[in-house]
């Protein structure tokens, strides 16, 4: 397929996905569409994994080695304010991520594999629901994902602003954080601002336990370690002139090694508890692991950087890019198959698109690294799945 014809029909996709944002596991139109192209490529197509996930299967050749591409379909609830004429038709949603690139990505390199490339395998196709909150990966692989559809090597793609576009990046390792979430909830004693000595101030303690968690990184996590805390929201029962009685803190963390997830939980708790009772004050404190680190195998890692210079040009590849505190639900997936993640860059503020940030309500995925991100993942699963 010539490449003008290829970027066209991608772009085509992407549009039409950018237009019809769903979020978590409510997704219809989009698996309906994916499922759609999939099937007028002569794909097997298996709806319904994970509550919303598509896996489509395309088979050739008598070889029982099998490879996954994993593209993700969910949205945010952000209104956009792009003013693009494909914007979000669902109000107070938007691909403010770049899911929409991603899910038209993975659609291109079936298309290729279908109708261009003859390789001697299985390849799934694996189309993910809620991403963005940490629970759709689980939900596919509690759904069967890897006994019904078993695979040897899995691959995934996130769009980055930043990297320029026409480049490529990825490392061995550690790529992206795990993310856990808290929340502190402290229980004073409200009273009548004007007369705070007959109460128990619940905001005075929670700015103490802010500023008192930010020594956790400082002065107990080793320097050459890195972490993440986060106080991302606080609400109050209080009135202008009325002390609260209640107070929550809510916010994540974002780190890489266990032990130090371990630290971060263990010194958050005691830190708001020991302050809380130094001020008289009740302490609930609640922490949750939501996204596991993405750590990428080496062997993988290599075959993808491979295939990338070859799509890319050498220089334009990065091997050892820095690793990322943001998380991605790939993560959960390399727990259980082995695999790599890849970063395709979006564009930087000189090349005049693709540079604002994610989850931003301007952001839009960048059309023209469409066509090169479906090529190199058609000719990584043609280079893991060769004919003879």
């Amino acid at each position: 397929m010539s490449a003008q014809l290829l970027k066209n029909q991608l772009t085509e996709w992407r549009r039409y996905l950018h237009t019809i944002p769903e979020t978590a596991f409510d997704l219809m139109l989009i698996p309906e569409f994916v499922a759609g192209v999939l099937s007028s490529l002569g794909a097997e197509v298996h709806q319904n994994v994970g509550k919303t996930g598509v896996v489509g299967v395309i088979r050739k050749g008598s070889s029982n080695a099998s490879v996954g591409l994993r593209a993700d379909m969910d949205a945010l609830n952000i209104r956009e304010t792009t003013g693009l004429a494909y914007a979000s038709q669902h109000d107070g949603k938007m691909h403010a991520c770049g899911h929409d690139g991603h899910t038209s990505t993975v659609l291109g390199a079936a298309k290729l594999l279908a109708e261009d490339y003859d390789f001697d395998g299985t390849v799934y196709l694996i189309f993910q629901p809620d991403e963005e909150n940490g629970h759709g990966a689980r939900a596919m692989i509690e759904d069967g994902l890897f006994t019904r559809f078993p695979m040897d090597e899995i691959y995934g793609a996130h769009n980055m602003p930043g990297i320029p576009a026409g480049c490529f990046a990825t490392r061995a390792g550690g790529i992206m954080a795990s993310e856990d979430n808290f929340v502190i909830r402290i229980r004073g004693k409200g009273s009548h601002a004007a007369r705070p000595q007959m109460g128990r101030d619940p905001l005075v303690t929670a700015a103490e336990i802010i500023l008192a968690l930010q020594t956790i990184i400082s002065r107990n996590l080793d320097p050459a370690l890195s972490a993440v805390i986060s106080c991302t929201e606080i609400h109050s029962d209080g009135l202008r002139n009325v002390l609260p009685g209640h107070v929550e803190i809510r916010g994540d963390t974002r780190s890489y090694d266990p032990a130090v997830k371990t630290l971060l939980e263990t010194r958050m708790r005691t830190i708001c508890e020991s302050i809380c009772s130094m001020h008289g004050a009740e302490c609930e404190f609640i922490y949750t692991s939501e996204f596991t680190p993405t750590i990428n195998h080496a062997s993988n890692v290599d075959h993808a950087l491979a295939v990338a210079r070859k799509i890319y040009g050498p220089e334009n590849v990065d091997g050892n890019v820095l690793p990322m505190m943001t998380s991605e639900d790939f993560g959960t997936f390399l727990e259980h198959v082995p695999g790599c993640f890849v970063f395709f860059g979006n564009g930087v503020e000189s090349q005049g698109k693709g540079f604002i940030p994610l989850h931003n309500s301007g952001y839009d995925f960048n059309d023209d690294i469409l066509e090169d991100g479906a090529r190199f993942f058609a000719e990584l699963v043609a280079s893991r799945l060769p004919k003879n």
